[in-house]
């Protein structure tokens, strides 16, 4: 078996394509298991192509090792093997999204929203990095067995204060996920990566995509001049989704809002056409950005999430010329449409859709009144439908090793966060664990007074272990008030030192029995109080 770097043995291919392989490997150094990428280099490519195809291999290491993120495949090493570089990867063992698609057919609209959240988590925590991802697709998504949503392959990322990797006027990507913006030459922002997310969705419920035509120029055309047809099985996700789609960066729905409609839908709830509450965004670092294509242009910071505003001097004619100009240029300057032809090592990620068929309702949809709490009219029959409530859950630090208990501080930490439709609101919650150990004895209440805001957030930290204790569990939040709702699992391992310490002093009483862990309340939320013990 091939030793690379003296280091990483290579086991076997976990996926292959005409570019390059992603390999199984064993790090003989550390004892573990991990994914190795290797990029080979076309016969006959130019020594100048060749060291961009190479510098764009350690270049995605270098934008990957920037974010820290569940979300986000963790880069241990970049390995040089006889003048070549191979990218040292966590091994996240489950299928790509597009692979799901191919096996499984369309995704039902919460699944799929369940994977917007996770992919949506990834690109925030990138965008906060300065990087830009540029190729959000199903193929670079992977559904892990632990539950995680993990984004891949940042080997044509943009970073803040780099310069380019492409030649003037190359457009690298896959057409059919590609931004209008981008199509156009002009330089992009966070707000492509969205338009991205927006085609994924569509795509992991509709089964194809809404743009692909038979040549890459005509999908690049439909991008830019053409509105995708309504998605016929996106159900809830169908306003999230044409957010996304709105050809105008600034008019695209923001990725807070986004997420926050996303969690709603995952979570078997519905968000509303427009959003009541738009989290301000913290200016993006994209200043320092390389320009893209022919086209200039300053980087594009999204817009709040707004109906579209009525139709401006610009005619569709215009932006017709505008992206035949810009397709002009890239096929002067680079001699043909480029995009991911020195870098793509995995396979066609788009599945042919299975035969869709549409029948009528045996019975007419009607559009119901809204419910009240009461039949006959009282005082408190002008309250709505009950109170809406999602929780999501996400792990801050999710290892330990050292001397047990866990100094405060120091165990793994997560942070919950709690999301009503309208206040007031009591939300009543308890923390559980998969083995059973360390988690609430009694449930927790949290108040969402009148006015204020509808999301909070709690944290909590796992320390009630003693020395020589090997723990690999999984933790979760319960909900039974107002509605009955768990959060996903979310994995966390503790390994305790056996040799005699002196332990440390253990965290402060939130209200739990002896032996299980502190809860304390994030930096947005109020802190839970222990209620009597129930359900």
């Amino acid at each position: 078996m091939t030793l690379i770097a003296g280091r990483y043995r290579l086991l076997d291919v976990l996926g292959e394509g005409g570019m390059g392989t992603v390999w199984r490997a064993r790090d003989e150094v550390l004892a573990r298991e991990v994914a190795v990428k290797e990029v080979r280099a076309p016969a006959g490519l130019p020594t100048e192509d060749r060291e961009r195809l190479y510098a764009r291999l350690e270049r995605e290491a270098r934008s990957a090792a920037r974010i820290t993120d569940r979300n986000v495949v963790t880069v241990y090493d970049v390995a040089i093997d006889d003048g070549r570089p191979w990218i040292v990867m966590e091994l996240v063992r489950g299928l790509t999204l597009a692979e799901t698609l191919e096996a499984e057919g369309p995704l039902p609209p919460a699944r799929a929203a369940h994977v917007g959240v996770g992919v949506l988590a990834a690109l925030r925590a990138a965008h906060a990095a300065g990087v830009l991802h540029r190729d959000v697709k199903p193929a670079n998504v992977l559904l892990a067995n632990d539950g995680r949503v993990v984004l891949t392959d940042f080997g044509i990322a943009a970073v803040a204060g780099t310069s380019p990797l492409t030649m003037t006027g190359e457009l690298i990507g896959s057409p059919e996920y590609l931004a209008p913006e981008r199509a156009l030459g002009r330089t992009p922002g966070p707000a492509a990566d969205l338009w991205s997310l927006g085609v994924l969705l569509y795509t992991a419920v509709e089964g194809v995509s809404p743009f692909r035509r038979e040549t890459p120029l005509d999908t690049l055309r439909t991008v830019v001049d053409e509105e995708p047809a309504p998605p016929v099985h996106a159900g809830p996700l169908a306003p999230v989704i044409e957010g996304l789609l709105r050809k105008d960066p600034e008019q695209r729905t923001q990725a807070a809002a986004a997420e926050e409609q996303l969690r709603l839908i995952a979570a078997g709830g519905a968000p509303r056409t427009e959003p009541t509450r738009v989290l301000p965004t913290p200016p993006a670092p994209y200043a320092a950005f390389p320009g893209e294509g022919a086209g200039g242009g300053g980087p594009t910071t999204p817009g709040t999430t707004a109906p579209l505003p009525a139709p401006g001097p610009e005619p569709r004619r215009g932006r017709r010329a505008a992206w035949l100009a810009g397709i002009a240029a890239l096929l002067l300057v680079a001699g043909g449409l480029t995009y991911a032809a020195l870098r793509d090592t995995g396979k066609d990620e788009t599945p042919t859709p299975p035969p869709v068929t549409t029948s009528a309702p045996t019975t007419a949809p009607t559009t119901a009144p809204p419910t009240t709490a009461s039949p006959s009219p009282s005082p408190s029959a002008s309250t709505t439908a009950p109170v809406n409530a999602l929780v999501s859950v996400r792990a801050v630090r999710d290892t330990y090793a050292g001397s047990c208990p866990p100094a405060q501080g120091t165990g793994p930490r997560f942070t919950a966060t709690f999301t009503v439709d309208r206040t007031p609101a009591t939300v009543s919650y308890r923390w559980t664990t998969e083995s059973g150990q360390a988690q609430d004895t009694v449930w927790r209440t949290l108040e969402f007074p009148a006015g204020s805001d509808t999301e909070q957030q709690v944290t909590r930290e796992q320390s009630a272990y003693g020395p020589g204790a090997v723990v690999h569990d999984r933790i979760r939040v319960e909900m039974r008030e107002p509605v009955a709702r768990q959060s996903d699992w979310v994995v966390f391992s503790v390994t305790c030192a056996s040799a005699t310490t002196t332990p440390s002093s253990p965290p402060p009483s939130t209200g739990t029995t002896a032996g299980s862990a502190a809860g304390t309340s994030g930096t947005s939320g109020t802190p839970g109080t222990a209620s009597p013990a129930g359900g």
